[in-house]
């Protein structure tokens, strides 16, 4: 069994905090050290780790720095909410920013969102069969 933890680089764990309580409601686990948190309530434990912008993003001679202006990156979070313009206004109200006009899909509802980090996500509101709505059969096989 493979398991799964989030890890989301943030200059400042307490503000993080904050920001993930107030806008997904989020709750803090465990504190582990100075600059790290564990965040549940979501469908995998979400881990906050302090980590100053310009510092090397790894271990590699010549790696890029930190930096938490807004960024691309090709992996990101989707989090699945049941009134996607609800979490919306909390997430602004916490801070972060809707980024495009909230879309309509055949398996519902989606926002494109950033964290006061600069990190891309998304708000899913399901409907339907939610992604099922994309295939052909009732159960979702196509075949």
């Amino acid at each position: 069994m493979t398991g799964l933890r989030v890890c989301i680089d943030v200059d400042d764990v307490d503000r993080a905090i904050a920001f993930y309580a107030d806008a997904l409601g989020l709750r803090v686990g465990r504190r582990f050290e100075a600059g790290w948190a564990e965040l549940l309530g979501a469908a995998v434990p979400i881990d906050l780790l302090e980590r100053s912008p310009g510092t090397p993003v790894n271990l590699r001679p010549g790696a890029a720095a930190r930096s938490y202006e807004r960024h691309w990156t090709p992996v990101h979070l989707d989090f699945t909410v049941d009134d996607v313009d609800a979490v919306v206004a909390r997430v602004v109200r916490a801070g972060g920013a809707l980024e495009a006009e909230i879309q309509t899909a055949a398996y519902g509802r989606l926002a494109r969102m950033a964290d006061p980090w600069g990190h891309g996500f998304c708000l899913i509101e399901f409907r339907g069969r939610g992604y099922d709505e994309l295939t052909s059969a009732p159960g979702g096989a196509t075949g």
